[in-house]
């Protein structure tokens, strides 16, 4: 009589040797690759060691090619570790962000970077743009918008004062969680988070803790460490967070809207090349005449470039004149781009390029 148990125990030792027999070629391949990058890092010179859009390349192409049934968000995010793990072969970038650890930026960092980089928390935003500036870190990530929030007023105005061109983009799915030493809803006393995280919580707060205070702090991360200290305080953060401050979830996905979104820009002192799936994000002024802004878009239209997003900004130069800031889709050395561009200086009394990049992978 044939034991079914005995049959079940051979088919996982049969799978077991294989997975192993597996590991070992992927180990074998792994290092065979960050060789290959040693030799080209060496080929490079003082040239940029980082090359945003070839990784973008690589990751497209993987995502494309991926049979599963592992999805391509994860093969990007095992791939995305790889690379930062041979380009820290050739050199380990250092990567200013919003601070302290634990922040959503923090996050941002190794989305983009992966983990094998040298993240160096800064006070402000204004702090992170003079490390990149000054040549402390090689590249800066910092937030441009919310999707539920808007757009963060000071990364747009540096962005007109700042020599750092974008070299790229983040978009991380923001969860927000309720954070506490706390066992219970009950035991919550104040609730500490950055102003946009408690706006984007409104609802579930004005629910569950209608009577407790909310308390604006510098950063999801800062609040974090404050519950921490705190009997009775609760935080709203990442889970990240969570762990570098020991503290439990009472309650995950506080967040009103389940697609709470915020974009991150990458900036860094080089331009970058055609990736194949870019976009060019400017800042122009409009002369202040009716069907200005009109005449400013219509270069746009008449080359057929799309505009995903236009934002405008106080100029603080006068009463009532305003900036735009545009995202159009494509490279400045797109055909269709360039020209809309160049048509766009003759006509606008102030315009700068922020940069080309690839958009975001994943």
């Amino acid at each position: 009589m044939i034991n079914d148990d005995d049959d079940n125990e051979q088919e996982f030792q049969r799978h077991r040797a294989a997975i192993d027999d597996l590991d070992r070629e992927v180990l074998r391949a792994l290092n065979e690759r960050a060789a290959h990058a040693q030799a080209i890092g060496k080929l490079k010179g003082k040239s940029a060691a980082y090359r945003p859009e070839r990784e973008a390349q690589v990751l497209r192409t993987l995502r494309d090619a991926n049979p599963g049934p592992l999805p391509g968000d994860a093969v990007a995010g095992i791939f995305r570790q790889v690379m930062s793990a041979c380009l820290a072969l050739e050199r380990r970038l250092r990567i200013a962000y919003l601070g302290p650890a634990g922040t959503f930026s923090h996050g941002a960092v190794g989305r983009h970077f992966g983990e094998f980089v040298d993240a160096e928390p800064c006070a402000s935003i204004d702090e992170v743009f003079r490390a990149a500036e000054s040549g402390q870190t090689d590249y800066a990530v910092v937030p441009v918008e919310n999707s539920t929030e808007g757009a963060v007023g000071r990364t747009l105005d540096l962005m007109c004062q700042t020599e750092l061109t974008i070299v790229g983009e983040v978009r991380l799915r923001i969860q927000q969680n309720l954070l506490s030493k706390s066992t219970s809803l009950d035991s919550v006393r104040k609730v500490y988070s950055h102003a946009q995280s408690l706006s984007q919580c409104v609802l579930w707060l004005a629910r569950h803790l209608p009577a407790v205070p909310r308390i604006a702090v510098a950063s999801n991360a800062e609040a974090a460490r404050l519950a921490s200290t705190e009997p009775g305080a609760a935080a709203i953060a990442g889970e990240t967070a969570a762990a570098i401050y020991a503290l439990e979830i009472l309650a995950a996905h506080v967040e009103d809207d389940p697609n709470n979104t915020t974009r991150f820009w990458v900036l860094g002192r080089h331009a970058v090349a055609r990736s194949g799936n870019d976009e060019t994000s400017l800042v122009m002024s409009a002369q202040n005449r009716p069907g200005a802004v009109h005449a400013l878009l219509e270069p746009l239209a008449k080359h057929g470039v799309s505009m995903n997003r236009l934002e405008s900004r106080p100029a603080r130069t006068g009463l009532w004149e305003y900036l735009f800031f545009v995202d159009l889709e494509g490279h400045r050395e797109d055909a269709p781009v360039a020209s809309a561009l160049a048509e766009l200086g003759a006509r606008a009394p102030f315009l700068k390029l922020l940069g080309s990049y690839p958009a975001a992978q994943y």
